[in-house]
């Protein structure tokens, strides 16, 4: 089966989802947010929110859209997104030897200056 509508793909990632495609989103998730599942009602804030966050690998695309209403945005889903951009960052450092290893040493300390001293105990 075939759409009847063409999907809407951002020609940049800082483009803003137009209303129409918002609209086409809202009534395909049934006006529920899609982490909580609460009805959106009149008046409520919603945020037509990407499941893969750009930050993290994810495409400006209709298909990668979902309704979330503002409290999950907020409390649930920035967080989570953060936090795995944070993770990819730090393997993806470790991988290309951008970010070496801190060594540790029982018995040694660094020093302000970067050097090591034994530590006496």
């Amino acid at each position: 089966m075939s759409r009847s509508v063409e999907e809407w793909i951002g020609k940049t990632d800082d483009e803003q989802v137009p209303p129409r495609v918002r609209l086409r989103q809202f009534e395909r998730d049934n006006g529920r947010c899609r982490e909580c599942s609460r009805k959106i009602g009149v008046g409520d804030k919603w945020i037509c929110d990407h499941t893969i966050a750009i930050i993290n690998g994810g495409q400006n695309r209709e298909s990668n859209l979902r309704t979330i209403c503002s409290w999950c945005d907020r409390n649930v889903k920035t967080p989570a997104d953060v936090s795995e951009k944070s993770a990819v960052y730090q393997k993806r450092a470790k991988h290309i030897g951008a970010k070496p290893k801190r060594p540790w040493h029982p018995g040694w300390k660094r020093k302000m200056n970067g050097t090591w001293v034994r530590v006496e105990e």
